[in-house]
């Protein structure tokens, strides 16, 4: 078995547990970075399972797969339609939020990128 081998079924394992926490009410929206490869495996996992997702690329060989409740499949569907980092404040706060991250960190994530001086507009802007 290859690195990238041990890789993908690490990944896939990893997801099969996410779907059982989904499937048992711990988890209402899941988010997970894997390759294109595991993430067509997945879909097809959860289009048996009947759970809805979404699919957005990061780069050629990384893709962001999220599934869970419809709603909040389609609320990410409404912001998210950019990198992660480039997330605004309020976008990164309600994405965190969304995916069930401790709430007292996640308010103190926000408060810390608030905080965080705007980048520098350039001239005549």
């Amino acid at each position: 078995m290859s690195a990238d081998d041990f890789n993908r079924h690490t990944d896939l394992k990893m997801l099969l547990h996410h779907i059982y926490e989904f499937q048992k009410g711990v988890r209402r929206l899941v988010l997970c970075t894997i390759c294109p490869t595991c993430a067509r495996l997945m879909a097809e996992r959860l289009q048996a399972r009947r759970i809805d997702y979404l699919v957005q690329p990061v780069t050629a060989d990384k893709v962001n797969l999220y599934f869970g409740h419809r709603a909040c499949l389609d609320a990410v569907r409404m912001f998210v339609h950019k990198p992660l980092n480039e997330l605004s404040a309020e976008e990164d706060f309600m994405l965190g939020v969304m995916l069930g991250y401790d709430l007292p960190m996640q308010c103190e994530r926000y408060c810390i990128r608030k905080r965080r001086p705007l980048p520098a507009v350039g001239a005549g802007g």
